[in-house]
């Protein structure tokens, strides 16, 4: 049993639960549900720089990351150092998030949001567009080709963009489809916890110029940065390098302005 095939049982338990709770007619009636959604994808096609930056607070690889900063800081940091966008953890047993921290950057900031969270069914994707989301991962590693269907044109049915993330050839062949905006390549293994940039170099090639191509983990420099736009990469998600330090919207600014030079 790896940690991800932890997250996906314990997500399930969890999912029936919020199902039991809170009806899906609830759900669609909230105000976000109505709001206009702001594009993450073409946000990234104009872009120089590309950086989603993200709240986290711990991770499974990582343990604690930061506890002390708050959202609504956060997210208005992000925003001032001129960020694509923002990704927000939602998973709380494993990553210490929570559906109040979308919420919180969604009245702190008009960045385009992406809600990280371990989707396995359609009820998350509606709960997703009525907390504030802009933008739904979807992970090939824990989901069939029929669901990435499913999940990923209910998405575009309700506005939101799909950004879905692959670690391998296999994973990347099953997931081509019209009804996704965004791959990602995650160059973190899921199962060792190893990081390594040549997982996004090696499948660049693979990934036809209709999706926005994302880069996600292990990116803690500019270099990074810079060694990946030759391969196509448009975006650059970038988890822990700022919510490790005590102002993650300042030390993402400075990124951004030494990626700039």
């Amino acid at each position: 049993m790896t940690i991800l095939d932890n997250i996906v049982i314990d997500k399930r338990i969890e999912v029936d639960l919020r199902k039991s709770l809170i009806p899906i007619n609830q759900l669609e009636a909230s105000v976000l549900f109505h709001r206009k959604t702001i594009s993450l994808a073409d946000k990234l096609k104009q872009s120089h720089t590309g950086i989603i930056a993200e709240h986290k607070r711990r991770s499974p690889s990582k343990s604690v990351i930061n506890q002390e900063l708050n959202v609504f800081d956060v997210a208005k940091g992000y925003e001032e150092a001129g960020v694509c966008g923002m990704s927000v953890l939602t998973d709380g047993k494993y990553f210490g998030g929570s559906l109040d921290d979308l919420l919180i950057a969604r009245a702190s900031c008009n960045l385009p949001l992406l809600r990280k969270e371990f989707i396995i069914d359609e009820y998350q994707i509606i709960e997703a567009k009525a907390n504030g989301a802009d933008v739904i991962l979807l992970i090939a590693a824990i989901l069939s080709k029929q669901e990435i269907k499913q999940f990923s044109e209910l998405a575009k049915s309700l506005s939101l963009d799909v950004l879905l993330e692959v670690h391998n050839e296999e994973e990347l062949h099953k997931s081509l489809m019209p009804s996704l905006d965004m791959l990602g390549v995650n160059n973190r293994n899921l199962k060792t916890f190893e990081v390594s940039l040549e997982i996004s170099k090696n499948l660049s090639s693979l990934i036809p110029n209709d999706f926005v191509k994302v880069s996600e983990s292990g990116i803690s420099s500019t270099h990074a940065i810079k060694e990946l736009q030759p391969y196509g990469y448009q975006g650059f998600l970038i988890g822990e390098n700022f919510m490790k330090t005590n102002n993650a919207g300042l030390s993402a600014k400075q990124f951004i302005k030494d990626l700039m030079e």
